[in-house]
């Protein structure tokens, strides 16, 4: 087994870090895995994806409404598995799920991308067509699942510096600025290769 090309993309929401993630994958030919790993982790396990879709990147302790009393840690373990699967398997780009935390034993690039708040109200303001005040509250929402997922997940810290390779503000280069410039990083430092 070869070494693989493993990118993990953290990122706020807004940012356009998932646009981020699929320039790469194009300019890399590697396969991104976002909604997929859910479907993925359906097949698997025999759940519906509708379950997995419903709690994607959220936590709850309970099992309530679950089958069997399926509870999130289960949910967070069926995904890791794909996950870790994938990345033993394939070079690949996962954005989101935690997946830095779920893959840390392996030799990857962990990234988180971020950018100034009227920057991402901008972009979802114009993406889902809401006004700038609907958008700001919308981005706290987001964030805030995000953060208490991986928080709870991994007893780490959502979007600290410290826990990725590369924390980038993709504001100043853009969406294929800032895809060129963590392929580059990541060849420098030789995970890219």
């Amino acid at each position: 087994m070869g070494k693989h090309v493993i990118i993990t993309v953290g990122r706020q929401f807004g940012s356009g870090g998932k646009q981020i993630a699929m320039a790469i994958g194009e300019k890399l030919g590697i396969k991104v895995y976002d909604n997929e790993i859910l479907s993925e982790a359906a097949r698997m396990s025999g759940f519906s994806k509708d379950i997995f879709e419903t709690r994607d990147e959220k936590r709850r302790l309970w099992g309530i409404g679950y089958p069997s009393g399926l509870n999130d840690t289960d949910l967070f373990r069926m995904q890791s598995d794909v996950i870790r699967d994938i990345a033993s398997r394939e070079d690949a780009i996962f954005l989101g799920r935690a997946a830095d935390y779920v893959l840390r034993d392996m030799d990857c690039l962990d990234v988180f991308v971020w950018a100034p708040m009227e920057v991402r109200k901008n972009n979802v303001c114009a993406r889902e067509g809401i006004a700038p005040d609907e958008a700001e509250s919308y981005i706290f929402k987001k964030d805030r699942k995000r953060a208490e997922f991986y928080n709870f997940f991994t007893f780490g810290h959502w979007g600290k510096a410290s826990g990725y390779d590369l924390c980038i503000d993709s504001s100043i280069l853009g969406i294929e600025g800032t895809a060129d410039f963590i392929i580059e990083f990541g060849r420098r430092c030789g995970k890219i290769l």
